[in-house]
């Protein structure tokens, strides 16, 4: 079952414009040290950034919350599969807002997806309340 839906679309430019002006004053109240590692690391070092960006957006907005209701941001955080598959991990009050919102019996998935086309970044999330005992479980953020 479908618990939450959240789609945002983030502006690459604008994110570059960020990272001038405040560097990691920006980048350590945004982004955990793993995203930040990995973001460093690519040659569209924003791009990447207005991706997970995007993918905290829209994680809030199907967590029912937005952002302005206790999450921080850094209590959601996107990493990857060897495969490269990007995976949404919650921590803090997204994770105690994510438990309260499955349904005794399920255990909740978060599904993400990332896209660019400069100057633009898009993300979505699906969470699912999926019964317990069925497929690979969520791995926490460690």
């Amino acid at each position: 079952m479908i618990l939450g839906v959240g789609t945002d679309l983030c502006n690459i430019e604008r994110i570059a414009r960020t990272l001038d002006r405040f560097g990691d004053r920006f980048r350590n109240r945004v982004f955990t040290p793993e995203e930040q590692r990995r973001a460093e690391r690519r040659k569209d070092v924003a791009g990447t950034y207005a991706k997970r960006w995007a993918a905290k957006e829209a994680c809030s907005k199907a967590l029912g919350t937005g952002l302005a209701m206790g999450i921080a941001w850094k209590d959601m955080a996107v990493t990857n599969l060897a495969s490269g598959q990007p995976v949404m991990q919650v921590t803090g009050w997204a994770a105690e807002r994510l438990a309260a919102m499955t349904p005794p019996g399920h255990r909740a998935v978060i599904h993400v997806t990332l896209t660019d086309d400069h100057p633009w970044a898009q993300a979505f999330v699906v969470i699912e309340a999926r019964p317990l005992g069925q497929g690979a479980p969520v791995a926490p953020l460690a």
